[in-house]
């Protein structure tokens, strides 16, 4: 099961992490993504500041896949 993830817009993959719950800090975002544990749309991704899309799935190893949602402006 996918879970959404709604941010306010553009996001890097350490502060969705962050932001998902997944890690408490910036350090243990660093690690978990570093240590080659995180895909973005089934592929690896070890550089933290990748940026993220609408509709990007993260998939973090023993935890889960999570759908990128940005908010809708008005």
């Amino acid at each position: 099961m996918i879970k959404e993830i709604t941010v306010s817009g553009n996001i890097k993959l350490d502060q969705f992490l962050k932001w998902a719950g997944i890690v408490a800090t910036g350090g243990q975002s660093k690690v978990i993504i570093q240590s080659g544990k995180v895909k973005v749309n089934d592929s690896t991704e070890t550089k933290r500041g990748c940026k993220l899309s609408h509709g990007d799935i993260v998939e973090v190893e023993g935890i889960g896949k999570f759908k990128v949602i940005f908010k809708q402006q008005l």
